[in-house]
């Protein structure tokens, strides 16, 4: 504001000194070099300086650098794209302990959603090198896909929009024979057509292991209180 005021101040007593000078009839260089003074003594507006940012010496800094360079963006729920990795590599160690498999896990719970699967690329080897195999199978989609208690389509293919209408939950779990083992009580499991009569189950009151063909003509296969079920190879 006081820019602003000084300006027009000049002004005014450019206007002054034109008034005058008609008045006396002389003075027109003097008037012209008193304008010309004034108005260079408006210095412009200063230049704004951009802050490079400053990243952690290490694996840290060197992923939230790729991260910038590449417009990488994160869930809001982490603060840089390397605590989103150190997330990540933390939580992989444990990841089979919800009844799917680790590159189940890192492929199908969200992870690579957004620019996710770009950081994890750039970041697991540098953060967690141990687990780049396992992200190279959850990027490829070669995996191989554990199932926990729950009611399963069976099919080869993901769930279609048409089968997902009013259930977000639905998966679905691809025919062979999966075998579910350890330490298991009141463990029931069924298999049952498309129209939902049952074809085979079972209820073990205790078992230590238990093996079950799902065959490409069932329509569902439910399990309830057993381990976690993996394909035979």
């Amino acid at each position: 504001m006081r820019r602003m005021r000084g300006v027009g101040a000049v002004a005014a007593g450019v206007a002054a000194v034109v008034v005058l000078s008609g008045c006396s009839g002389g003075g027109e260089g003097d008037v012209g070099a008193k304008a010309s003074s004034s108005a260079s003594a408006v210095s412009p507006d200063p230049e704004v300086t951009v802050e490079e940012p400053v990243y952690a010496a290490g694996p840290k800094g060197d992923i939230d650098r790729l991260a910038d360079d590449g417009g990488w963006v994160v869930d809001d729920l982490y603060e840089s794209a390397s605590e989103f990795v150190a997330d990540i590599c933390d939580s992989l160690p444990d990841s089979g302990a919800g009844g799917v498999s680790r590159p189940q896990w890192l492929a199908e719970s969200g992870n690579f959603d957004g620019d996710g699967e770009d950081v994890l690329r750039a970041g697991i080897p540098k953060l967690c090198p141990k687990w780049s195999k396992t992200l190279t199978e959850a990027v490829s989609g070669d995996y191989e896909r554990w199932f926990g208690s729950g009611t399963f389509l069976v099919s080869s293919k993901s769930p279609t929009a048409a089968q997902l209408e009013g259930d977000e939950d639905v998966q679905t779990i691809p025919p062979g024979t999966y075998r579910a083992a350890g330490s298991m009580k009141d463990c029931y499991w069924e298999r049952t057509s498309e129209s939902g009569e049952i074809v085979d189950n079972n209820f073990a009151t205790s078992a230590r292991a238990i093996t079950v063909t799902i065959a490409s003509s069932d329509g569902q296969f439910t399990s309830r209180g057993c381990a976690v079920w993996k394909p035979v190879k």
